[in-house]
C-alpha cells in the first residue's frame, strides 16, 4: 500500500479502537484479555517478559530497559501506554514505533477476534485491551528475543497481566487512579504487586513504607526473589552534567561508574538504577559489559519527561500527572535549572488531583497560565483557575482557554522579559497536555 493508503487505513483503524471502551474506563477482570490471547494462541508466552507497574517513572524504565537490551544484542519489543502524539509509539519494535504496515497487518489478524469477544462478554473490549492483543501479536511475529511490557492501570487486572514476566519492576507507588486502586499506599500496593508471578524475581525502587511493606508481602506469597533499591542496588554518586547527568551504579554485579543520562533529575538516576537490575537480574545477577551498559544509557530518551523541545526562550515539556510527578519536577527545576523566573502552563484531568499538584509545583513557578487540553477529560480552565489563585494568589495567575493561545502567551511573556534574565516556560498537568503542546511547538517554531 502507499503512504496514503496506509495513513487512511490507520486512521480507520483508530477510529474503530476509540469507538471501544477508553482506557479510563475500567471492568476489574482478566477474563476477556485472557480469553482474546488464547483464541490468538496465547502470542505473549511466545517471548521472555519483563513487567512493569508502579504510579510514576513506568514509561522512562521501560525505556531504559529496551536501551540496555538492545546494546546487549536481542531484539525487543516494548508496548507503553499512554501515547503522546501517534498511537504507533505505544508499540515499539528495536526501539522504533512499530511501522504502519505491521500494525495494519496485525490489526487486520485480530479483528474477528475482537468482534467474536464482544458477542462473547458484557462488557466489550477496550481499546486498551486491543492494544495489548496487537503489541502480543506483533511481537510474536516479529520476532522478539525480550518484551518489555508496561502496565496500563494497577497491575492485578490490568490488561498486560496476561504475560508470564522472568522478571518484574515495580517503580515508585503513590496516589492515582484512587477510584479504581484504593485510597491508601497499601490497597494500591497490593493491586499494583499482583504483577508478581510465582517463582519469579521482581525489582522494587524505593517505596514509601506502607507500599514497600505490602509489595514484600506479595512477593513473599509467590516466593518471589526481591531486589530493592538501597540494598541489593543502588545509586552510588550522581553529578549535574551537560544534557543530563553523570552516574555511578551499584549493580548486583558490579559497580558501574561514569554512566552518562541524558535526562534530568533525580528521580530519573533512581529509574536508571531499577531498570540496570532488571536486566542484571534477567541475566541471572551476573555482572554486565561495562560499555554496552554505558551505551544503553547514553541513547536513552523519554519524550514528554522534562523534555526541552525549544529554545528562546528555554520550553520545558514535563508529563507529570498527579502531586507525586509534580514534586518531581518542582525538585528537577530547582536543583537542575537556573531559571531567574519560571512562567508555567498548567492544564489537567477532571479526575485528577489538581490541588496537589498546584500546591507542589507553587514554589518554582513564578507565574502560572491555567488552560484546557482538547480531552473530553480536561478540567475547565476556570475550574483550575480557582484553585490556582487559592494558592498563588490572584496576581500571579492567569487562565486562557486554548492551549495553543496559553502556550504561545507564556512564550510572548517570556521573550518580553527575557533582558539580562533567565526566563523558562515550563508545561505540565498530564500527558495528553504535553503530546498536544509537542505538536503545537512544531507550528510554532515553523512560524
Amino acid at each position: 500500500m502507499t503512504s496514503v493508503e496506509n495513513l487512511a487505513r490507520l486512521q480507520a483503524i483508530e477510529t474503530e479502537l476509540q469507538s471501544r471502551w477508553p482506557e479510563t474506563r475500567i471492568a476489574p477482570s482478566l477474563e476477556r484479555i485472557a480469553a482474546l490471547s488464547d483464541i490468538l494462541g496465547s502470542p505473549q508466552l511466545s517471548f521472555p517478559t519483563v513487567h512493569i507497574a508502579g504510579t510514576n517513572g513506568k514509561t522512562t524504565t521501560a525505556r531504559m530497559i529496551d536501551s540496555l537490551f538492545t546494546e546487549m544484542g536481542l531484539r525487543t519489543g516494548r508496548f507503553t501506554s499512554p501515547h503522546l502524539e501517534s498511537f504507533l509509539e505505544r508499540i515499539s519494535i528495536n526501539g522504533a514505533p512499530i511501522p504502519a504496515d505491521d500494525f495494519i497487518w496485525a490489526y487486520n489478524d485480530i479483528a474477528p477476534y475482537l468482534e467474536l469477544m464482544d458477542e462473547k462478554f458484557d462488557n466489550p473490549i477496550s481499546f486498551f485491551e486491543a492494544m495489548t492483543a496487537i503489541a502480543f501479536v506483533s511481537f510474536a511475529e516479529f520476532p522478539v528475543d525480550i518484551g518489555v511490557i508496561e502496565c496500563g492501570m494497577g497491575g492485578e487486572w490490568d490488561a498486560t497481566n496476561v504475560v508470564q514476566a522472568a522478571v518484574s519492576v515495580i517503580t515508585p507507588i503513590g496516589f492515582d487512579h484512587m477510584s479504581y486502586l484504593g485510597n491508601s499506599l497499601t490497597e494500591i500496593a497490593k493491586t499494583k504487586g499482583g504483577i508478581i508471578k510465582e517463582g519469579s524475581h521482581v525489582v522494587l525502587a524505593a517505596q514509601e513504607h506502607d507500599a514497600a511493606v505490602e509489595l514484600l508481602r506479595s512477593a513473599a506469597l509467590v516466593e518471589a526473589e526481591v531486589v530493592r533499591e538501597g540494598l541489593e542496588y543502588s545509586i552510588e554518586s550522581r553529578a549535574l552534567a551537560i544534557g543530563g547527568q553523570l552516574l555511578s551504579i551499584n549493580g548486583l554485579g558490579k559497580r558501574y561508574e561514569d554512566i552518562f543520562l541524558p535526562l534530568h533529575g533525580k528521580h530519573q538516576a533512581s529509574n536508571a538504577a531499577s531498570a540496570l537490575a532488571a536486566v542484571e537480574t534477567f541475566f541471572g545477577g551476573q555482572a554486565l559489559d561495562l560499555e554496552s551498559v554505558r551505551r544503553g544509557f547514553a541513547a536513552v530518551t523519554s519524550p514528554g519527561r522534562c523534555e526541552i523541545v525549544f529554545r528562546e526562550p528555554t520550553v520545558i515539556l514535563d508529563a507529570a500527572h498527579n502531586p507525586h510527578g509534580a514534586s518531581a519536577l518542582a525538585q528537577t527545576l530547582e536543583n537542575e535549572f537556573t531559571f531567574d523566573e519560571i512562567i508555567g502552563v498548567f492544564a489537567a484531568f477532571e479526575d485528577k488531583d489538581v490541588e496537589g499538584m498546584l500546591m507542589e509545583l507553587e514554589r518554582v513557578f513564578n507565574r502560572i497560565i491555567v488552560t484546557e487540553s482538547s480531552s473530553s477529560r480536561a478540567k475547565s480552565a476556570a475550574s483550575v483557575a480557582d484553585i490556582a489563585k487559592s494558592i498563588f494568589g490572584t496576581d500571579r495567575v492567569l487562565a486562557i482557554n486554548s492551549l495553543d493561545e496559553a502556550i504561545k502567551s507564556a512564550i510572548t511573556d517570556a521573550r518580553n522579559g527575557l533582558g539580562d534574565q533567565s526566563i523558562g516556560v515550563v508545561v505540565t498537568g498530564s500527558v495528553v497536555t504535553v503530546g498536544q503542546s509537542r505538536a503545537i511547538l512544531k507550528k510554532f517554531s515553523g512560524e
